[in-house]
């Protein structure tokens, strides 16, 4: 605390009423020195007795006077009460008396509907004396209010842009399924087209199975021979039918799977996620089930070459990670006008896993790389493009503590790197 200066027993009276201390001897320059430090704070400093009767003030301590009760002016200070009545509470000066010190907030009016916060501190510096220094911190504390109230407002302000974006990611998700409606229904209607077409054949098959059933116990109760049951075999083709009924089935359930695969896929990447949905994930499985789902966009013009290493489960969002590979993906194949290759290769380096998606396609000039990650900057003709796939990305790769690069050369194709840290930083 600032230094409570003890001195010798009051002569006469300084300016204001409080009591000053004898004239110091010329020898004594450190209390002298000591004297002056206190005079030039601008702490206000009071050392009083335990009759709380001031013995010391320091200029500082007769502003402060003024300014707790700017209604009286100049007036006598002998006493902590003369500051303010409220200054030093009996209470305060006990715990000092117990424990040497005590520090606090005073809060006091001083009138006109205002008021003072004052940072109060006291010191035991003797059996009978005790030092207080006070400082107003009401400007402090208003600007801390107005610092809280300013957060308050950031805070609000990110959660609804927080929300904005989660709406432009889930607007964007939803978009390009929308573009890949078709593509998909085609993918669903091919399975369901045979799988209809071999219930229809397997109808009427059981139908002849039936029919073989019957005759048979026909011809049975009528004692027929081996010639008649042949006879009934061959009619109804029972050779053929036990030979085609099992691959029927096995035709159907395969068209049924790929139904089940493709919507599946769809459900994981349409759906929205929450913020503490992160899980430990298969990236070869996001990978996967992405290329499925676009792969009515890719197969016409691209073959997709997978090579694929070791990687542990990666800390993720998957279906936010599965909307970057959709879009990187979608990018690789636009890239390719006629035939082409694009190439999906994933390894590990150090504690993060590394997903190269290239292609050999017309590449990107240089002057248009650096901004390909820019919100609403696209290459595409007017209305073919958001120019948000890539902006996206970037930012759901940032916010997985990850990279995301990309490096071209014009007319030989393009190649971009994601690297993800195996588990997030806690």
């Amino acid at each position: 605390m600032p230094i409570a200066i003890a001195c010798p027993a009051p002569t006469g009276a300084a300016k204001g009423g409080v009591r000053a201390a004898p004239a110091l001897d010329a020898g004594d320059t450190m209390e002298a020195t000591l004297r002056a430090l206190v005079d030039a704070t601008p702490t206000a400093t009071l050392l009083f007795d335990a009759g709380q009767r001031v013995h010391y003030a320091n200029p500082a301590a007769r502003v402060l006077a003024r300014l707790c009760a700017p209604e009286k002016g100049d007036r006598p200070l002998e006493r902590v009460a003369d500051w303010h009545p409220e200054l030093l509470s009996t209470g305060a000066l006990h715990l000092c008396s117990l424990h040497g010190s005590w520090s606090g907030e005073v809060i006091l009016g001083i009138g006109r509907g205002q008021h003072k916060i004052l940072l109060v501190h006291l010191s035991r510096i003797g059996p009978e004396r005790f030092g207080m220094t006070v400082r107003d911190i009401t400007q402090e504390s208003v600007r801390e209010s107005e610092l809280h109230a300013r957060n308050a407002e950031l805070e609000v302000a990110y959660e609804k842009l927080q929300g904005a974006q989660e709406q432009v990611m889930q607007s964007e998700k939803l978009a390009s399924i929308g573009q890949l409606a078709a593509g998909v229904a085609h993918e669903i209607n091919n399975p369901i087209g045979y799988v209809n077409s071999n219930l229809s054949t397997l109808q009427r098959y059981i139908s002849q199975l039936f029919s073989a059933i019957q005759s048979y116990e026909a011809a049975l109760a009528e004692g027929a021979g081996p010639a008649a049951t042949d006879a009934i075999r061959q009619k109804l083709d029972l050779d053929f039918l036990v030979a085609d009924v099992p691959q029927l089935l096995s035709e159907s359930r395969e068209g049924i799977d790929r139904v089940c695969k493709i919507v599946r896929d769809l459900k994981d990447f349409a759906r929205k996620e929450r913020s503490e949905d992160w899980v430990k994930a298969d990236i070869h499985r996001g990978l996967d089930s992405t290329l499925n789902i676009i792969w009515n966009e890719l197969k016409y013009k691209a073959q997709i070459v997978r090579t694929f290493g070791d990687l542990p489960p990666v800390e993720c969002l998957p279906s936010e990670l599965n909307q970057v590979f959709m879009n990187v993906l979608m990018n690789a194949g636009q890239a390719i006008k006629d035939q082409g290759i694009i190439t999906v290769t994933t390894s590990v380096a150090g504690g993060r896993v590394r997903i190269d998606i290239g292609d050999d396609g017309e590449g990107i000039p240089a002057d248009v790389l650096p901004r390909v990650f820019d919100p609403f900057f696209t290459t595409k003709p007017v209305g073919s493009g958001t120019g948000l796939g890539l902006a996206i990305s970037y930012g759901i790769v940032s916010k997985h503590h990850g990279t995301i690069d990309v490096s071209s050369t014009p007319g030989q194709g393009t190649l971009l790197r994601i690297e993800l840290p195996i588990e997030q930083p806690r």
